[in-house]
């Protein structure tokens, strides 16, 4: 007698949404009759037998012999040569732990006829256990602002040992919850930082510690070979005052805009249960000397977090955003370095003489400045000689 035994189920199970699973199977008699044939389940004892479902009666029984054995007969006492039977057994999934990465049953057919043989009756059957989760992040930076300059005290700025520069200390703290509905078995959390002002310039950011709540994930290590980088004046003092004086407008600096330079944090992050959020922490220092070579007013920084679940889970479908973004500014403080200074009154007092002398040329030329005493004089004469001769006629008359 020959025996074959098929199975169908779904791909894979997800763990959280998927509360029963159905194992359809075909058993089919190739040979002779057979007496007292049986179907044996073994399973993990984290699954729990409901029922069985057979379309149409065709004498089939099932008992569950211990916590993780089920017995079921088939067409007792015979079944018939040349026959087919269909039907399902339904198992209770609730209560997987997803420690496994697959759910096993193993399937076997045996007749109690002892001189038949049997051929395809043990079915090993493997169902990858996929967890169905949630995920969100959440974040916050202190400071959100800062304001820099060369007018600010400097004790308000960090300095590293045998290091001139003046460095703006933050924190950023991200927060990665499992919102469900099952347990997450890791996940990776994406932080990008945008790190320089053009795409050829100096890195501005000094990582100081990355940390994972508990010790239950790890980051992938960044270091600035060179945290204090000053970049050199290569402008003209006029350049200088030009820019001062056109110092104004935003310069938003974000890694989701092409051609950004970004750094990138990876952190792998431990299981998490449902609910369960794992925070991670950031210190990082920031080169205030390169912000002061710019020419904008404030200078923002989005920074963006993005949390991937592994190959052992999915996202629901429409479920929370697994993306974030932080904002931050730093704010000039407007006022500009000494020699501007210096150079600014220096200009200004030129050109309010050159300004003085171009009105007073002008006033010239108008004639502003000339005095025409001999035409006066002789206009005063002339009305005398004018008056004495009319005294003269009136007199003789």
């Amino acid at each position: 007698m020959d025996k074959n035994l098929l199975l169908y189920t779904k791909p894979h199970l997800a763990l959280g949404g998927v509360k029963n699973i159905s194992l359809n199977l075909t058993i089919s008699n190739a040979g002779d009759d057979a007496y007292d044939t049986n179907i044996y389940f073994n399973f993990s004892r984290e699954v729990f037998y409901i029922n069985f479902w057979q379309k149409e009666e065709k004498g089939i029984s099932c008992v569950l012999v211990d916590l993780e054995f089920l017995k079921c007969s088939v067409g007792f006492p015979f079944m018939r040569a040349q026959t087919k039977y269909h039907f399902s057994v339904i198992f209770d999934t609730s209560q997987l732990s997803g420690d496994n990465d697959t759910l096993q049953f193993l399937i076997q057919a045996k007749s109690a006829n002892p001189e038949h043989r049997l051929s395809d009756n043990v079915l090993d059957l493997s169902i990858p256990l996929i967890h169905e989760t949630d995920t969100v992040i959440t974040g916050v930076v202190t400071p959100t602002s800062f304001v820099y300059g060369n007018s600010i005290d400097a004790s308000r700025f960090v300095q590293l040992e045998d290091m001139e520069c003046n460095f703006q200390p933050l924190n950023l703290t991200f927060q990665a919850i499992n919102k469900g509905p099952s347990r997450l078995p890791g996940s990776t959390v994406d932080i990008r930082i945008p790190n320089r002002l053009a795409g050829s310039g100096a890195d501005m950011f000094h990582i100081i510690e990355t940390q994972v709540a508990d010790g239950r994930g790890n980051c992938t290590p960044h270091r600035n070979p060179t945290p204090c980088t000053i970049p050199q004046d290569r402008e003209s003092i006029f350049h200088s005052i030009f820019a001062f004086f056109t110092k104004s407008g935003r310069k938003v600096l974000d890694c989701d805009r092409p051609g950004r330079a970004c750094m990138t944090i990876s952190c792998s992050l431990g299981p998490q249960l449902q609910d369960e959020a794992l925070s991670i922490d950031i210190k990082l220092l920031l080169n205030t000397e390169i912000l002061k070579r710019d020419s904008s007013s404030v200078i923002q920084f989005v920074t963006r977090g993005n949390v991937q679940v592994t190959d052992r889970a999915m996202e629901v479908a429409g479920g929370l955003p697994e993306d974030i973004s932080l904002v931050f500014e730093a704010l000039h403080s407007q006022e500009p370095r000494g020699y501007v200074v210096g150079w600014i009154i220096a200009i200004s007092l030129l050109v309010g003489i050159l300004i003085f002398l171009l009105l007073a040329v002008l006033l010239w030329k108008m004639g502003f400045f000339r005095r025409r005493y001999r035409e006066i004089i002789e206009a005063e004469k002339n009305r005398k000689d004018s008056e004495e001769s009319w005294d003269w006629m009136e007199k003789n008359h």
